[in-house]
């Protein structure tokens, strides 16, 4: 089978994970589920129906060609209701256009592209929505209308592919630097530099340093919203992502290495010049950083994302789904911004004028 959903044993309808627990909850029955129960009750009924399930065909060219540019598009057969799920080479999770059923690709979460680990949603739909309006509360100059077709309901929440770096790592590190003493007699006064050359040389460890590993999300936003507690990190199960929407991975770890690698760089040498403290000045002179005993791990992260265009042009808001660290871009009105700029030089003239007849 190639779409997984999750079933209620109670009503037959899509169970969806519930944020913040370690239960399935059906929306239409109410009932909720243990996660193995859930998963137990559906490989039952798989197994009880394998035989007539001709309408699960995955239609393409097969697991090979979904490397590509992600523009090539995958129909996929709903089991509820056997309508078509259109689904782009990356997707791995999503929802049917017509009867709004759960649906998890299956092979696209299977051998490599299989997560070792997750981060289940904490923060649940409506709370994120309250996020997002408390930012934008208080903000003279956003535009009236940018709310107007109810935007905050597109708010969704998705699994994001990361790749977890973790390494040992050697660094050597030179600084020239300097003391400056003043002081004064009767006659004259002094200043007196030192110079000095810091050498420094230590090693650190890192563990689980995070690269999105996903073409379509700007690294800006994603690390932004960090840290994740990868304490709640849980070995990786489908029953996590339903309801929510997931991406597998279109960039290997071997190009997220390279940022990997700066990260972890940048974050030694800031550690280091920390130990710098107590001088006038402090320029670095050399910098050697190795690295060892690299490893990584494949997992995906809870963000809520929402993408809103605007007078042509797109605003994101993306929040931790775990923590609620929210970061986010909002238009402005030219109409309201030049009135509050005409405002404040009308008021500057009043001000000006008072003071002109007074004196």
């Amino acid at each position: 089978m190639s779409v997984l959903e999750y079933q209620c044993p109670c009503c037959g309808a899509t169970l969806k994970f519930a944020s913040g627990t370690e239960s399935m909850q059906c929306e239409y029955c109410g009932n909720t589920f243990d996660i193995n129960v859930a998963r137990q009750f559906t490989e039952a009924t798989e197994q009880a129906t394998a035989q007539s399930d001709f309408g699960w065909e995955q239609y393409g060219e097969g697991k090979e060609d979904w490397q590509g540019d992600g523009t090539e598009m995958f129909v996929y057969t709903c089991p509820s209701c056997g309508g078509q799920i259109m689904a782009d080479a990356n997707t791995a999770a999503t929802r049917c256009p017509y009867c709004d059923n759960n649906a998890i690709l299956r092979d696209r979460l299977s051998g490599v592209f299989r997560p070792d680990y997750v981060i289940p949603f904490q923060v649940p739909k409506e709370e994120a929505k309250k996020q997002l309006e408390k930012f934008c509360k208080g903000k003279k100059l956003l535009p009236k209308e940018f709310w107007k077709k109810n935007r905050i309901e597109e708010i969704t929440g998705v699994y994001v592919p990361f790749w977890l770096f973790g390494c040992d790592s050697h660094a050597d590190m030179q600084y020239r630097a300097t003391k400056v003493f003043s002081w004064s007699d009767h006659d004259y006064e002094y200043t007196r530099t030192d110079h000095y050359l810091l050498l420094r040389a230590g090693d650190m460890s890192f563990d689980k340093v995070p690269v999105d590993g996903s073409a379509k999300m700007a690294d800006n936003y994603m690390e932004a919203i960090e840290p994740y507690d990868y304490s709640a990190m849980q070995e990786f199960d489908t029953a996590y992502l339903s309801g929510y929407l997931a991406d597998k991975y279109d960039q290997d770890a071997e190009a997220s290495k390279t940022r990997a690698n700066q990260r972890i760089e940048n974050s030694t040498q800031t550690a280091f010049a920390a130990t710098t403290l107590g001088y006038a000045t402090v320029l670095p002179q050399s910098t050697v950083v190795r690295f060892d005993h690299g490893c990584v791990h494949y997992a995906l992260l809870p963000v809520w994302m929402m993408n809103t265009v605007y007078q042509d042009k797109t605003y994101t808001f993306a929040m931790n789904g775990q923590t609620g660290k929210f970061v986010g871009e909002l238009p402005v009105s030219r109409k309201r911004y030049w009135a509050w700029v005409g405002g404040l030089f009308a008021g500057l003239g009043l001000v000006l004028g008072l003071i002109a007849s007074l004196l």
